[in-house]
């Protein structure tokens, strides 16, 4: 990959866009992981402005001194980068106090971890509407269009995806090219929903290298039975995220009325 082209590249679009949009710069998640690093830094090279929002719900404190030291970071080296701090914890927990956890336990988990982006993605265009951003998204190729590894209508709810069509492994190399934070670089990949320091691999059962290679495997047509050992398992995973989320990486269903009903 011709890195600094991609970055170049990517700079080039955003600036177009927001441009032709008629809007001020973007909003951005800080999260303390690599996407949101690296798609905040993409932005602040526009010389747009760039809102930095850091969101905790019962954050994990490793996440919390992540964020806010690429904050830190990148405030000193593009002045057309701000941040603000909005503590959704006591959102969230007040929430909890006015639906029912009529299910088991894993399932209200689940729902909770989902309700936790959506919280999120509410307070990020919350601030776009106030100052005129795009909401920027930080999903990688593999998440967004492999597994589907993030939420509907959380951090799938964006205006734009910088970093969508990139590989885990490239938005990597583009974090080392724009000088993301190395405690960021070398921190094991989560999307913090849960409270604690649970990775993305815990989460799937596959490593990002190992989702790669099956997303790869899977757009050359290739099958399970094509597989052994450790890579039909990872295929399999692969295959079962892929299905299951297949409803976040389509356009919603609409059901069409025939004209003679009209």
């Amino acid at each position: 990959m011709q890195t600094e082209k991609v970055v170049d590249h990517i700079v080039n679009w955003l600036k177009d866009y927001a441009t032709k949009a008629g809007v001020n710069g973007f909003v951005i998640g800080i999260s303390g992981g690599i996407d949101s690093a690296v798609t905040s830094t993409l932005c602040a090279k526009t010389g747009l402005n760039v809102l930095c929002i850091e969101m905790p719900i019962h954050q994990a404190q490793s996440h919390v001194t992540r964020a806010q030291e690429h904050i830190k970071q990148l405030s000193e080296r593009f002045d057309n980068v701000s941040d603000t701090r909005t503590d959704l914890t006591p959102v969230f927990e007040e929430f909890k106090t006015e639906v029912f956890f009529d299910s088991d336990q894993a399932t209200v988990d689940m729902a909770l971890a989902n309700t936790r982006a959506r919280l999120r993605m509410t307070t990020l265009y919350y601030y776009a509407g106030l100052y005129k951003l795009l909401v920027a998204g930080t999903g990688n190729k593999v998440e967004d269009f492999g597994v589907g590894f993030y939420t509907k209508y959380g951090d799938g709810g964006v205006d734009l995806s910088p970093i969508a069509d990139l590989m885990k492994s490239q938005v990597y190399k583009l974090g080392e090219f724009l000088e993301v934070p190395e405690s960021i670089m070398k921190a094991d990949p989560s999307d913090g929903l849960f409270g604690d320091t649970r990775s993305d691999e815990d989460q799937i059962g596959a490593s990002y290298p190992e989702l790669e290679w099956a997303m790869n495997m899977d757009y050359q047509g290739k099958n399970i039975d094509d597989f052994s050992d450790r890579e039909r398992e990872v295929f399999k995973i692969y295959k079962r995220f892929n299905t299951a989320n297949n409803h976040k990486m389509i356009p919603i269903p609409i059901c069409e009325i025939p004209n003679i009903f009209i």
